[in-house]
């Protein structure tokens, strides 16, 4: 069964830093897509990053690029988020997910990817 648990959220002021961490178990990731979403009380899903399996490739929204730093390491099965820089705006849940198959167009649909965490909340204050 695969599992994935994200940890790090907490309360900062803006332009602080967190360090998000994405745990994910019940099989072998080195094929997968790693991916982290947020999302805001009474908005959509937003893409936020995402990494290749081989940690060759990475993709981010212009509202987070330059900010935010996605990371893997294989091995542990594990994903980071760090956060520079971090706004009001950028306070909502953040998710973790992974896909298999995705090509580079995909990595920011929310639909391709097949398991997600349970959230961690980031809040943002001014």
């Amino acid at each position: 069964q695969v599992q994935l648990v994200e940890s790090g959220g907490g309360l900062v002021q803006a332009g602080g830093s967190l360090r998000l961490s994405c745990a994910a178990s019940g099989r072998t990731f080195s094929s997968y897509v790693m991916g982290w979403f947020r999302q805001a009380p009474g908005k959509e899903r937003e893409f936020v990053a995402a990494i290749s399996w081989n940690g060759g490739s990475t993709y981010y929204p212009d509202s987070v690029k330059g900010r935010f730093t996605i990371s893997r390491d294989t091995a542990k099965n594990m994903v980071y988020l760090q956060m520079n820089s971090l706004k009001p705006e950028d306070t909502a849940v953040y998710y973790c997910a992974t896909g298999r198959y995705l090509s580079y167009s995909d990595y920011g649909k929310p639909s391709e990817y097949d398991y997600w965490g349970q959230g961690t909340q980031v809040t943002v204050s001014s």
